[in-house]
């Protein structure tokens, strides 16, 4: 009996190094909590509006549900995409460079993370304003075009540059709640 406690006692020291030696060597990633149905209408429906391929919207989509923001490596989605590195860079590449989202280090790790750039939704505002503003000044040149030559195009003109206006307004005073 005391050689079989010996051997479990042996065993019990050995598991938790084991883990540890498992760890070290392979990648283990993670995982969130994802609604599945969500996740594909998030898929969608990002893909649609920032114009990015099939594996790029999955990875975006796939961050969004990384509410403690730890991120994920680039192994990391290689193994839960299933898809080779050339196209998992490619996809990372695209998304930084639209600034969806931004890279981290952390402490004593070569690793970079990825996660969801919190600046965005702000980057994206403002961009929109920026593009508002400058169609306000091609309706402006458009009016002095038509100045004499057809009163209702100006007065269409003229309303709709004050939508225009207004949505401006009104992203910039979301932009500063931010």
């Amino acid at each position: 009996m005391v050689g079989k406690i010996s051997k479990f006692i042996d065993l019990v020291r050995f598991v938790p190094n084991l883990f540890s030696i498992f760890a070290q060597n392979y990648s283990v990633h993670i995982t969130f909590d994802i609604d599945q149905k969500l996740f594909c209408s998030l898929v969608k429906h990002y893909s649609k509006t920032y114009d990015l391929p099939p594996l790029a919207g999955k990875i975006y989509a796939y961050l969004l549900f990384d509410v403690a923001r730890d991120g994920l490596t680039f192994d990391d989605m290689v193994d839960i995409f299933s898809a080779s590195k050339s196209s998992v860079s490619t996809s990372l590449n695209l998304l930084l460079s639209n600034k969806l989202v931004s890279d981290i280090n952390k402490l004593d790790e070569r690793k970079r993370y990825f996660v969801i750039n919190e600046d965005f939704v702000k980057i994206r505002m403002k961009e929109i304003a920026d593009r508002l503003s400058e169609e306000v000044k091609i309706v402006t040149e458009l009016q002095k075009f038509y100045t004499g030559k057809s009163e209702v195009i100006l007065g269409k003109s003229e309303a709709y540059k004050n939508v225009l206006k207004k949505n401006i307004e009104n992203i910039e005073e979301s932009l500063s709640k931010f």
